[in-house]
């Protein structure tokens, strides 16, 4: 029997993920990750892990599998709180959840997984892994999940080949309501649990006064600048190279708060993120205002009336050299060379029309269509058909 350490969180989707496994005949252990102590940013007043790891022994309990508790606040605090704190800071906008899984849950919690004589590790990822081989090695995909509605590879797209190796997601296959079905069927606890929220383990925070414990707050301006503004009417000059002209797509406007009006005060430009429309406080406008620029060297948050100002769309993104990942090693780019993908830059979004562009000093992104809030520190993933191949930060 091959024994796997599954990672119960205390959600209905590790539950049914570790009775499918159990029901295929693996060797299942129970492990919960404890990440977050610190309950003074979090917004419910219950104590969110506490009820977590009770469910998930429950569950233990009633598949009858061995269960502990790790405690991992240390390095989470260290790998994904203090990386977050950092990026906001330097005006970027991370995103925990990859970072989680590249660097908890299939890095740290693998190795503890792997040292209890684990062969895999399995995780309620909706999502699904196949091997293929390629010159003779094994070569491992991450596909997209079943479920449309659910497909959760975009927070996949930082692992490796090593880590998929040791990976197994059970659910893959299924959707959202048949693995509530599962659930009820067994007369699991959290059958009826509703989805948990916000940040990866740390549950619903409220995002300012969470940033506030390490930002202190910075009183500016709040420019707002019209969409008949002459920045957006440059035209591109002729006779430039491949790799200019996407550069120019790529780069975001500079603005000058003499370019707009001052329309209200904020209290530090490094809470704010592009594409964002609450937190503002600007009213009497036609229109909701949304974040076009965030300028943290000055303080000033630049912003445009109506979801379709011409300040949130860009047709290009990059990403620089070392943040370049391929999942499939095998498809890298070498210079100079293009590949027709379809690409998503946030969760959910629908998978957009792009093409790479591999140069020395990086990769861009260039898309069929302008894209809404690309945003600095996210990540890009690119996908062909319902396989994830690579990702990179937005830089």
């Amino acid at each position: 029997m091959k024994r796997v350490v599954v990672g119960l969180s205390g959600g209905v989707d590790s539950s049914v993920a570790a009775y499918l496994l159990q029901q295929q005949g693996y060797e299942v252990i129970g492990l919960f990750m404890k990440n977050w102590h610190d309950d003074s940013v979090t917004i419910s007043n219950d104590c969110p892990w506490l009820e977590d790891s009770n469910d998930a022994l429950l569950v233990a309990e009633k598949l009858g599998i061995p269960f502990q508790t790790v405690d991992l606040s240390e390095q989470y605090k260290e790998k994904i709180v203090d990386y977050m704190f950092n990026e906001y800071e330097k005006g970027r906008t991370p995103n925990p959840d990859v970072l989680c899984n590249r660097e908890i849950k299939f890095d740290v919690f693998m190795k503890i997984a792997l040292s209890l004589g684990a062969d895999y590790v399995a995780t309620g990822h909706y999502c699904r892994k196949s091997e293929i081989n390629v010159d003779g090695k094994p070569v491992y995909q991450l596909l997209a999940g079943v479920d449309n509605n659910k497909d959760q590879s975009y927070f996949l797209c930082q692992l490796s080949q090593e880590q998929l190796a040791k990976a197994l997601f059970p659910i893959g296959e299924l959707t959202k309501p048949q693995v509530r079905e599962i659930a009820a069927e067994m007369e699991l606890v959290t059958a009826e649990k509703k989805d948990s929220q916000g940040l990866c383990f740390i549950g619903k925070v409220r995002l300012p006064e969470f940033l506030q414990q390490k930002l202190q707050p910075k009183p500016g301006i709040i420019v707002q600048i019209d969409k008949d503004n002459s920045v957006y009417n440059i035209a591109i000059p002729k006779g430039l190279s491949d790799e200019e002209t996407l550069s120019l797509a790529a780069s975001p406007i500079q603005y000058t708060a003499d370019m707009g009006k001052t329309v209200g005060r904020h209290q530090g430009a490094h809470y704010f993120t592009i594409g964002q429309r609450k937190g503002l406080n600007v009213g009497g406008t036609a229109e909701g205002l949304f974040v076009i620029a965030t300028d943290v060297d000055s303080n000033i948050i630049y912003t445009g009336m109506g979801s379709h100002h011409p300040g949130l769309f860009r047709k290009a993104l990059f990403v620089e050299k070392s943040e370049v990942h391929w999942i499939r090693e095998d498809l890298a780019l070498a210079n100079g060379e293009t590949m027709k993908i379809m690409a998503r830059i946030r969760y959910r979004q629908p998978l957009q029309e792009a093409t790479l562009h591999q140069f020395a000093s990086g990769m861009y992104v260039s898309f069929e269509e302008p894209q809404s809030a690309i945003t600095e520190g996210q990540f890009v993933a690119w996908y062909q058909d319902d396989e994830l191949l690579g990702s990179g930060v937005i830089s």
